[in-house]
């Protein structure tokens, strides 16, 4: 079983809140989902990011993978190695070629 941990959207029409999920990666956006992390308000000034880090890094050491926003906010949240991890995906996206001409 592939698991990611991603975002899950919530609130109204053009106010988003999202929860922090682990949720197989063949399961919907929405749907069904393992255990809740934390919440996102990105619509609040500042953003606010509340994730339960003991949770996340117990995730991600069995093998669950962050989606790239997902990994950003781990990073703001203070999860132990997500910055180092984050430096180290740079040089490979700069790598990548822009697009074919």
């Amino acid at each position: 079983m592939a698991v990611r941990i991603r975002l899950m959207r919530m609130g109204m029409k053009k106010a988003p809140q999202y929860r922090v999920v682990v949720a197989d990666s063949r399961s919907p956006r929405d749907g069904r989902f393992i255990e809740n992390l934390g919440i996102y308000h990105p619509r609040e000034e500042p953003s606010r990011v509340e994730i339960d880090t003991e949770k996340a890094a117990s995730w991600l050491a069995k093998g669950a993978q962050p989606t790239e926003a997902v990994a950003k906010l781990l990073a703001i949240a203070g999860v132990e190695g997500m910055a180092e991890r984050k430096a180290a995906a740079k040089p490979r996206a700069a790598a990548r070629p822009k697009g074919r001409k």
